[in-house]
């Protein structure tokens, strides 16, 4: 070493750091699960309210079936996003609102639809069921994506 020191260095982790982490690491896996039940209900309030069975025509890939379930997902999605930054770091808090948000969005969602189909008269069903590509279900996917905006907002 020839006469010099080799330097130290020493990290030192703020104080509460790992309990932090933990803290945060099990509010993920909570608000990680009220996500996926709230967008299972959702899917699964979407595929009850919906002529024919959802869940099959996505899983054999009709077009218009995935397009329409695909924008439910994402305007739930909208919806517990938008509860969480609401929530202002309160845990509790949180989670009571994206369930209480969550599910008044999946009943807009379903009422928003069915309104959609009676005031426009849309056939829903042969739009989900068809095999080839249906610009209807482009405005079934606005539909679910605005009314998920609009809750999503409304709740900030």
């Amino acid at each position: 070493m020839s006469g010099q020191l080799a330097a130290t260095t020493t990290v030192a982790l703020p104080e509460g750091f790992w309990s932090d982490l933990g803290e945060g690491t099990g509010a993920i896996a909570l608000y990680a699960v009220v996500g996926v039940v709230l967008m299972l209900l959702g899917f699964y309030a979407i595929d009850f309210t919906t002529p024919g069975k959802l869940s099959d025509l996505v899983r054999t890939g009709r077009p218009n079936a995935v397009i329409v379930t695909a924008s439910g997902m994402l305007s739930m999605a909208f919806i517990i996003v938008f509860a969480i930054l609401s929530s202002f770091g309160d845990l509790a808090a949180g989670l009571i609102s994206s369930v209480v948000f969550g599910l008044i969005g999946i009943v807009a969602q379903v009422l928003a639809v069915r309104c959609l189909e009676w005031i426009t008269g849309l056939d829903v069903r042969n739009t989900v069921e068809s095999e080839r590509f249906a610009p209807s279900s482009v405005v079934v996917a606005a539909v679910h994506l605005a009314l998920g905006l609009i809750v999503a907002v409304a709740i900030s």
